[in-house]
């Protein structure tokens, strides 16, 4: 079993697990460097990775249509290249020790060697998509690459300041997360021959995943298991951002959050940190905002499986409707 797999994302993975194995085969091809001090970078970045879902998604989303499968099989790889790129950067900036329970690349090695080896990953990935020969996918990623590097200036430029919350979270969560599941369930769709409206169909169910994703994902940091989600419980608060839960908390509690005590405390170096950030994920556990962002990822699954509605019923099909199950159950 593929490291970071569990026993329901391996039965979703079913129809192009052989194909997800030779995606791995050419993501280690790139650890066999002849610069030697490259080598165990690219190694541990590679063997952190998690659940591949990016390039699995674009492995379905290719599977609706016979095709030349090197094509789909050199998204899938640059897709995750640039998925593992945006982590090192991401860890690098918010100065984080840990991703997936295991020490970060800045952690391990210093900031200017992860910013270098995120530009590493980068470029590698767009000489992939080039291999493509599809100026349509390799415009399309460059445009996501703009889109990932935009949503995280988005979020460097309004970390501890609530009133711009709200306004930008779905941007910000579109540009960070969804963008890449747009991109790798539409490039499939379309390194695989398919018609335009099944292009657009898989792009929407992209959207629609990834937004869902990334709420579960922001539910987990306040709600998670420190030792299983790999980073400090309430770590995105520490670090001054907002996500739905503390937002709906703003919202819920205008007169009476500990919010801005908390990040005045963080921006102080003063001793109540704990405390406010405590109470902060207290009152949002002792109130219906959990179960309201259970709501918001529902909607969105609901959205992603509609977008499939009009595909042809088939393994790779009903993989996508699992996947959207899956989510719904992480958020539970």
């Amino acid at each position: 079993m593929q490291p970071g797999l569990d026993l329901q994302t391996v039965s979703i993975y079913a129809p192009v697990v052989d194909q997800l194995a030779q995606v791995e085969e050419q993501l280690y091809e790139l650890c066999q460097t002849d610069i030697a001090d490259l080598h165990p970078l690219l190694d541990y970045a590679i063997r952190s990775g998690g659940k591949r879902v990016r390039p699995a998604l674009t492995l379905l989303s290719a599977g609706f249509h016979e095709h030349e499968r090197k094509l789909s099989l050199i998204m899938a790889a640059a897709v995750e290249l640039l998925h593992l790129a945006t982590l090192i950067h991401d860890d690098t900036v918010d100065n984080a020790g840990l991703r997936r329970g295991k020490p970060t690349i800045n952690k391990m090695y210093g900031n200017h060697v992860a910013v270098l080896l995120g530009d590493y990953l980068f470029a590698t990935s767009a000489t992939f998509v080039c291999d493509t020969g599809v100026v349509r996918v390799i415009r399309r990623f460059s445009e996501t690459i703009m889109e990932l590097a935009s949503g995280q200036l988005i979020e460097f430029f309004t970390t501890f300041d609530p009133s711009k919350a709200r306004r930008l979270y779905d941007e910000r969560i579109y540009r960070k997360t969804a963008s890449l599941f747009c991109t790798s369930a539409e490039t499939g769709s379309i390194l695989s021959g398919a018609p335009e409206n099944q292009v657009q169909a898989l792009r929407r169910y992209g959207y629609n995943v990834g937004m869902a994703f990334q709420i579960v994902d922001d539910l987990l940091d306040i709600q998670g298991d420190a030792s299983e989600i790999g980073k400090p419980v309430g770590n995105d608060l520490l670090q001054g951002v907002l996500t739905l839960p503390t937002i709906m908390l703003i919202e819920r509690y205008p007169d009476d959050h500990p919010i801005d005590r908390l990040f005045a405390s963080i921006t102080n170096g003063d001793s109540d940190v704990d405390h406010l950030l405590q109470k902060s994920l207290d009152m949002i556990d002792g109130s219906s905002i959990v179960p309201d962002c259970f709501a918001v990822i529902r909607d969105y699954c609901s959205e992603a499986a509609a977008a499939l509605d009009d595909l042809p019923d088939c393994a790779p099909r009903r993989s996508l409707l699992e996947m959207v199950d899956y989510i719904r159950e992480r958020s539970r």
